[in-house]
């Protein structure tokens, strides 16, 4: 039995899935807010319930919004900043009495949909996240890449690729830097370039839900979105190539995105045709705890 967890800023929650992936268990508990201590606690508690009402043993694998930095052992760039600067592995590993393994929360989405899910049979698949930030995770041949500086796949701490003029330096991003995709193609990204075009708040799915077969200001919104996005995953293409890319996050309900941005990356990969895949999720907010339990093969 593999047995996930997914670690986010305001839940916490646990599945277990048996070696044919059927769903054994699931819960959630909410995230004690900046407690480390109490946060360790939880997950020992939700694996603790998952093998008691399974009556089975599982391995552990854990999904964060951030990394396990290999030149330290510590958390690194994490969205649940009680995280940062602990051995988290280590002591989760201390508390159940068993190894886990760690993997960025975008990793895992990856990983959940290229073994079972909208990315099942491609050769390669790059899974993102478009949501309160920007990330993404590569697998390739089943595998889940991640490199000597456990950023694999962070391209939303890249550059908008072929910027125009008002779109450079770019909004302040909380990295340090402007111009950051994820300043543009994140779900507060967008509501802020539509306030800055318009002078109205709205969210990102108001704008979405408004924007319609006319002209209005959510369309071109919408519009300046997906060409943005398209260069964004054209850069992507470029370097990587994937057969497959898997959008995940609340923008994923866009269904739009499915026809508009694959239209547009013509102008922007550098082949005579594209034809890397572009998919709805099939487990969507599910595929970070089910990535998390496939970071361990079958116990």
């Amino acid at each position: 039995m593999r047995i996930g967890i997914d670690l986010g800023g305001s839940k916490i929650e646990a599945i277990a899935i048996g070696d044919d992936a059927e769903v054994l268990f699931r819960k959630r508990l909410p995230t004690p807010a900046g407690d480390y201590p109490a946060t360790l606690r939880i997950v020992r508690r939700l694996v603790d319930t998952a093998e008691r009402i399974t009556g089975r043993t599982g391995s552990v694998g854990i999904g964060i919004p951030g990394a396990i930095s290999p030149a330290t052992g510590l958390v690194k760039n994490a969205n649940s900043t009680c995280l940062i600067g602990h051995p988290l592995d280590r002591d989760l590993a201390d508390v159940l009495g068993r190894e886990v393994r760690v993997a960025n929360d975008a990793d895992c989405f990856a990983l959940s949909e290229a073994t079972d899910g909208a990315g099942a049979g491609y050769a390669s698949v790059f899974g993102i996240i478009l949501g309160t930030g920007v990330g993404g995770g590569l697998v390739v041949d089943g595998r889940l890449l991640s490199g000597p500086n456990a950023i694999a796949g962070e391209w939303g701490h890249n550059s908008l690729p072929w910027p125009e003029a008002d779109e450079t330096p770019g909004p302040d991003c909380y990295c340090g830097r402007r111009g950051c995709i994820e300043t543009f193609l994140s779900g507060p990204g967008l509501a802020a370039d539509h306030t800055r075009q318009t002078g109205r708040t709205m969210t990102a799915e108001e704008i979405a839900a408004a924007a319609g077969d006319n002209d209005g200001p959510e369309q071109k919104t919408l519009k300046r979105y997906e060409t943005r996005l398209a260069k964004a995953l054209a850069g992507v293409i470029n370097i990587a190539d994937p057969a497959a890319i898997v959008i995940g996050g609340g923008l994923s309900n866009v269904s739009r995105l499915y026809e508009t941005v694959p239209a547009l990356l013509p102008q922007f990969v550098f082949s005579d045709r594209v034809e890397t895949a572009l998919l709805a999720p099939k487990h969507g907010d599910s595929s970070g705890v089910r990535g998390a339990a496939w970071l361990w093969p079958a116990v």
